[in-house]
């Protein structure tokens, strides 16, 4: 799937469970590395938070907590760069970010970070939330496909 937008700085990118820039990241430093290069905002990097992929739990206690932050809003009019929250297992364990109407850019162990559609298929059922950071919303981010 060819998207010519921000994303395409970023698709190729390769898993690493605890990176977080263009040499490797997770889905988590995904998100920093974006937010830091396209938004100028600092995000956590949670780097060393969390002893292994096999540790759900404590990935899930890390993403309940940023959510919580009062700088994450949930939103239900997804725009570009919104965080969309995933569930794996019965955790909430995955992030990726809105592109555009039903494409998100992520990155998973098995994969290059990529663009992808999340409203069908493996991705379809397993969305729980759109998060929007106060700093995107009050400079009225957009970066959709062009």
């Amino acid at each position: 799937m060819i998207v010519k937008s921000w994303t395409n700085d970023y698709v190729g990118t390769p898993f690493d469970r605890f990176g977080a820039s263009h040499d490797g990241c997770n889905c988590w430093g995904l998100v920093v590395l974006v937010y830091a290069e396209q938004l100028g905002i600092a995000l956590p990097d949670y780097a060393g938070a969390y002893a292994s992929p096999e540790e759900q739990a404590e990935v899930a206690a890390l993403v309940a907590a940023e959510r919580a932050d009062p700088v994450w809003a949930r939103v239900f009019d997804a725009r570009p760069f919104d965080v969309l929250l995933f569930r794996r297992g019965h955790l909430d364990t995955h992030v990726g970010l809105y592109v555009d109407r039903g494409l998100m850019l992520h990155v998973t162990a098995d994969d290059c970070a990529k663009v992808e559609r999340f409203e069908t298929g493996t991705w379809g059922h397993r969305l729980t939330g759109i998060y929007r950071h106060v700093k995107a919303a009050s400079n009225d981010v957009s970066g959709g496909v062009q």
